[in-house]
């Protein structure tokens, strides 16, 4: 039985793709997510960060089945989901989709949009009820009833997103996967799209794990960061800790690379810069996954794999020479 302050947990997740193409009867798989683990408590919200191809994506849709995990357990208030029959929780859990534009059916009335989701599990009463709950839920995300009877080519990005996230709260979900829910929107919209996503977790108490490659706006909105490399959790820390405190020299990179608004400031601070490309998941790295472009690499890096390790209270990494970097 899983510790019950979590409300989402998973354990040694693993999502691998098969790959066409190779040698005869060779099979090879995209390592996309590789025996990661972490915990989200009731209220809080959880980051995953890391650059594009990390497999932030894939464990976000993997920890709600939308894809089915090759390994690994998932487990929800305490009980293990990996093999049920998903409907009932579909209710409790959501997701945000990153590209509005993508993510809605451009042949339905943003009503029907939202309203498909109450028919499917049977939460209104009536036809009134129904349409009652539809505007309820535009008016929380900013629209209002009139935007229910348009199409969604009708709208800016920043109302298709709100639409979406409206989409989601429909069904009252107590955990959302909000997937990079603001990179395909204006910066002047992220800021009002990130403020609407505190204000209803305030209200709902709802439960986030909030997928971005954009550190500024993850260590704003989550109270738990997690950084991925290439289908490995590396570093995971309370928000001001991993910002200020980071230990692994490739969460130091993304956090070198966060703009200072000060110029001063902004002068005196060193970017760390990466050398080379990320590697292909197809064919990854031996023992440590980053250790292609890592300062402080050698012949142990190669050879093994760094082991998930508490550095700190709460603060976990995992690289062979924690003594070196910091």
């Amino acid at each position: 039985m899983m510790d019950n302050k979590y409300l989402v947990e998973v354990q040694n997740l693993q999502q691998y793709f098969p790959v066409a193409g190779g040698k005869m009867f060779e099979k090879k798989v995209v390592k996309a997510v590789d025996d990661v683990s972490f915990g989200i408590k009731r209220g809080e919200t959880l980051g995953l960060v890391g650059e594009s191809g990390c497999g932030k994506t894939t464990t976000g849709r993997t920890l709600l089945r939308l894809y089915e995990p090759t390994s690994g357990k998932i487990f929800f208030d305490g009980k293990d989901i990996t093999k049920v029959n998903m409907l009932p929780y579909r209710q409790k859990m959501q997701i945000v989709f990153q590209d509005p534009y993508a993510s809605l059916d451009p042949r339905m009335t943003v009503g029907d949009i939202i309203g498909e989701a109450i028919d499917i599990h049977h939460l209104a009463a009536n036809k009134k009820d129904r349409q009652d709950q539809i505007i309820s839920v535009l008016s929380t995300v900013g629209l209002n009833s009139e935007h229910a009877n348009r199409y969604p080519h009708e709208f800016s990005g920043g109302q298709r997103q709100r639409v979406g996230i409206a989409r989601a709260l429909a069904v009252t979900p107590q955990f959302i996967v909000c997937d990079e829910p603001v990179s395909a929107l204006d910066v002047s919209i992220q800021a009002q799209v990130v403020n609407m996503f505190e204000k209803l977790q305030e209200e709902m108490g709802l439960t986030y794990l909030f997928i971005a490659h954009d550190l500024s706006i993850v260590k704003h909105i989550s109270n738990r960061i997690g950084v991925m490399y290439l289908g490995k959790m590396v570093e995971l820390a309370d928000s001001y800790e991993l910002t200020f405190h980071s230990v692994h020299p490739y969460t130091k990179s993304l956090i070198s690379a966060i703009p200072i608004a000060d110029p001063e400031i902004s002068r005196k601070s060193k970017r760390i810069v990466l050398e080379g490309d990320v590697p292909s998941p197809v064919n990854p790295p031996s023992g440590c996954r980053f250790r292609t472009r890592c300062p402080y690499a050698d012949e142990l890096c190669a050879a093994q794999e760094p082991e998930w390790k508490e550095v700190s209270t709460g603060h976990y990494a995992a690289c062979h020479h924690l003594d070196k970097v910091n």
